[in-house]
């Protein structure tokens, strides 16, 4: 009992971590996010690194695999299937335990009660009683009917008689009984191979067992010495947690600004950044406007002066025209076309009507003096100094990082002095010790087992020997029968060989009633025994039965639930049974988990004060911040907004410049016009008129070069920025009333709602930072689970004994009761035909003799005798 105290005071300070994530789990408040509304969820906590539990390697592989003889004991769980078909009775034998059959007294037997139990017991039982009971009259009958068989031989009856009739049949009997004991020998033969097998297969496990014994004690010895070392491990990862907080309150400033940053700029970037692109916006005005002023004076000049050359062409295009030449037939119809196109020559757009956008430039110049850009610039600044703000408004919290180091400091020494409560080096060395005196001990008995198993080994090779015995008689007796036998000699004067093999055919009858019972005795016993053993013991603890049993509620005691935490711990209603412990040590969780240890520490106070103290939550709550003093836009800002938006850009006839400027800036595309009057020009004959017309095409082309093409491009640039101005002018109060709401919005926020952002955000701050230690005591509970103090030794144990006993012993008796037994059964058909055969290869004394036989010259050569020839007649 000492070991599993060890066991427990090895891990129980791991409860720490369990307990208190249990609690946080059932009993933590719900946190709520407000965010205007809308709930969002907690920020994630920065996950921390505590690296890896040193792993302990165990060495032992609890796994066997038989090999070749594994096909003998497949046959031998196949017959003791059909022996034994039933399951496990479980219930019957939870029935018995409970009770107390082993206790009842002879005459509580008639209990109603405990006959019914009799008889399922009787019935589950049935295939090995009636196996057992032929194996006992096997055992009883065969010296009675051997000593009759004897007294009955020497009567001269059962075969004694030495005479042999003659039959016609007599050589083909004498060939089937003689392949009928070849085939019992050979069977024989294959028996004794089998239990030989079987018996040699226990001396050569037996030497393997001390594999399981060294490697399962170097393991127990890996965990004892590992342990301490996981365990140091543990507590000094506290050290990644405290330092994580005290990195994470000393810049208290960028972490909790940042959150309250990050959750008002939702509402605060997106209006600054509308107040912004309206401050782009009024210089694109102003350079539209300017644009569109210088573009109105160059049309409106341009306009004046490209009037006159046009009129001043036309005059003279009509004067040329007016050339005698032009009255000539063809001439004059080419002229009087040219004639009437000259109506064409004129202005399209008049930029003279439309009014000028000075007034608006003047109030945009005069709204530009004062730079928004810049004040908006200021609000950005203003905000994004919520860290700095935060930072200034928590000096307290870093003027007490000292304090709270200290408190860390010593929660981490409250840590490591629970853990230190508990002598687990001094335990487990000297559980270390009690583990190589252990080994030394059952080494010391590795002479005593070797001889005795040397003994077992001779004398199941002195049992085989007994029908080795008989088995040599026989292949004797074949031999000398089969190869002395003469056709041609009579009974009476068969030749010595032959009657030797028959002689020794009945002396291995002989010695067969000698030793038969003694074999089948030793068969019935092993069988009843191991047979027993592996259907009641070796099947269940292979599927885990047994456990079922052993775990059975109030199995030992009305009062006691549970067996193993009553032998453990001196509890047993803690819910932990042995079937649960294996399987989780089987799994290489750690110990803690298997044996269930967070039931049997309440450490909630110890988690109280210390992890999760008053005082450390008292600092962390103490963190308080105000935004009042953060301004968006000051009142220059706005006033700047409302003047832009009162600037007369809005009272701009956007329409009259549009229909003066898609206009365009002649009637006729002078290009055009002056194509076709060349090509007119080339249908008159050469000439001055020709010349003339050719140069007038000229001037026009020249008009469109240096006084269309700049209007043009001047009307272009104006008709851009009309649209532009058209666009921002397009309900621009409201735009602007827009922005400045959503300005007023966000510095509402910021000076009255903030407070439920900064409470929000300080509070997940505060969460993320006892997150640290959630997620310190959470990977304790995890590496308490699955790293620390991983039991697979002791699965192993169980797994190993289970291998010796089962696999290596139990498996092996069976298959050696199995050879055996076959080998008593066929001892019996052995006897049979051997007392048969034998009459064949004997000198009889006496035979039939018939006169008419084709056998009767043989009285010519051999003399008719009652009884064997003397000496000198061979």
């Amino acid at each position: 009992m000492l070991w599993t105290k060890w066991l427990v005071l090895l891990l129980c300070w791991g409860a720490t971590g369990s307990e208190q994530q249990a609690e946080q789990e059932d009993g933590a408040p719900a946190v709520v996010q407000p965010d205007s509304h809308r709930r969002r969820s907690p920020p994630p906590v920065e996950p921390l690194d505590f690296g890896f539990v040193p792993a302990a390697v165990y060495d032992t592989h609890a796994y066997y695999e038989p090999g070749p003889v594994g096909i003998l004991f497949h046959m031998v769980h196949a017959f003791l299937y059909v022996v034994q078909p039933n399951s496990f009775p479980k219930d019957l034998i939870v029935k018995v335990i409970q009770q107390n059959m082993g206790g009842i007294k002879i005459e509580e037997w008639r209990k109603p009660d405990n006959v019914v139990l009799l008889l399922q017991w009787i019935y589950y039982e049935s295939g090995f009683i009636v196996c057992g009971t032929i194996g006992v009259l096997f055992l009883v009958l065969t010296p009675i009917v051997g000593m009759c068989f004897c007294v009955c031989r020497c009567c001269e009856n059962c075969g004694g008689e030495m005479h042999q009739r003659q039959r016609k049949n007599a050589d083909c009997q004498r060939g089937f009984y003689t392949a009928s004991l070849i085939a019992t020998t050979i069977f024989i033969i294959l028996g004794l191979l089998i239990a030989y097998a079987a018996n040699h297969n226990v001396s050569t496990k037996i030497k393997n067992t001390r594999r399981f014994i060294n490697t399962n004690m170097r393991d127990l010895k890996t965990f004892a010495n590992n342990t301490p070392a996981q365990i140091e491990y543990l507590t000094a990862q506290y050290t990644t947690a405290k330092h994580k907080v005290l990195s994470d309150l000393d810049n208290i400033g960028p972490l909790l600004g940042g959150r309250i940053h990050s959750q008002l700029e939702k509402e605060v970037v997106p209006s600054l950044d509308t107040a912004l692109r309206m401050a782009g916006a009024m210089r694109e005005t102003k350079e539209a406007l300017e644009n569109v002023s210088s573009s109105l004076e160059v049309l409106q000049e341009g306009t004046g002066k490209l009037r006159a050359r046009l009129s001043g062409e036309r005059a003279s295009l009509s004067n040329t025209l007016s050339d005698p030449a032009c009255t000539n037939g063809a001439v004059s119809h080419t002229c009087n076309t040219i004639r009437s196109t000259l109506s064409q020559l004129g202005i399209s757009a008049d930029f003279s009507k439309l009014a000028d956008v000075n007034h608006a430039l003047g109030n945009v110049n005069v709204i530009l003096k004062t730079d928004l850009s810049n004040i908006v610039q200021k609000g950005y600044s203003s905000f994004n100094d919520t860290p700095k703000l935060v930072k200034e408004q928590t000096k307290n919290i870093v003027a007490a990082l000292p304090r709270v180091k200290n408190m860390l400091d010593k929660i981490g020494a409250e840590i490591n002095g629970f853990s230190k409560m508990f002598p687990v080096e001094a335990s487990l060395a000297n559980f270390t010790i009690f583990l190589n005196q252990g080994q030394k001990n059952i080494e010391s008995y590795y002479p005593q087992i070797d001889q005795m198993d040397f003994y077992r080994w001779i004398g199941c090779v002195a049992v085989l020997c007994m029908v080795i015995l008989v088995v040599a008689f026989n292949l004797l007796g074949l031999l000398c029968g089969t190869c002395g036998y003469d056709k041609q000699a009579t009974p009476t004067t068969r030749g010595c060989l032959s009657n030797t093999g028959g002689n020794l055919l009945m002396a291995g009858v002989g010695f067969t009633f000698i030793f038969a019972w003694v074999l089948m005795g030793i068969v019935t016993t092993l069988f009843v025994v191991s047979g027993n053993v592996e259907k009641l013991v070796c099947e269940p603890l292979a599927n885990r039965q047994l456990f079922q049993i052993i775990d059975t509620p109030y199995l030992v005691h009305p009062a006691k639930k549970n067996f193993l935490p009553g032998m453990l711990f001196q509890n047993p209603n803690i819910d932990l049974t042995l079937g649960s412990m294996y399987r989780e040590c089987y799994e290489n969780n750690g110990l803690y988990h298997a044996l269930q240890l967070e039931t049997m520490f309440n450490i909630n106070s110890f988690l109280n004060r210390t992890v999760y103290n008053k005082d450390l939550a008292n600092v962390f709550e103490s963190v308080k911040v105000d935004l009042q003093d953060i301004t968006l836009l000051e009142q220059a800002g706005r006033d700047n907004l409302l003047n832009f938006a009162n600037s007369g850009i809005g009272q701009i006839d956007y329409d009259a410049y549009l229909t003066e400027v898609n206009k365009g800036v002649t009637l006729v595309d002078l290009l055009s016009f002056s194509t076709n009057l060349e090509s007119q020009a080339d249908q008159l004959p050469r000439g001055a008129l020709e010349n003339a017309l050719k140069g007038h095409a000229s001037s026009i082309r020249q008009i469109h070069r240096e006084n269309v093409v700049p209007m043009e491009q001047a009307m272009s640039i104006m008709s851009q920025s009309i649209k532009q101005l058209q666009r921002t002018s397009n309900d621009l109060p409201a735009k602007i009333t827009n922005i400045l709401s959503a300005i007023d919005a966000a510095e509402y926020l910021i000076t009255h709602n903030a407070s439920h952002v900064v409470k929000q955000e300080t509070k997940g701050y505060t969460e993320s930072l006892v997150g640290y230690f959630k997620q310190y005591t959470a990977w304790v509970k995890n590496s308490l689970t699955s790293e620390v103090a991983q039991c697979k030794p002791i699965s192993n144990i169980v797994d190993s004994m289970e291998i010796v006993g089962c696999s290596f012993i139990v498996d092996s008796v069976n298959t050696f009761w199995f050879g055996l037994g076959g080998c008593c059964i066929l001892l019996i058909p052995s006897i049979i035909f051997s007392v048969k055969l034998a009459k064949y290869y004997r000198r009889m004394d006496t035979e039939d003799v018939f006169e008419d036989s084709p056998y009767s010259d043989t009285l010519t050569r051999f003399p008719r005798a009652s009884a064997p020839p003397n000496y000198e007649d061979w």
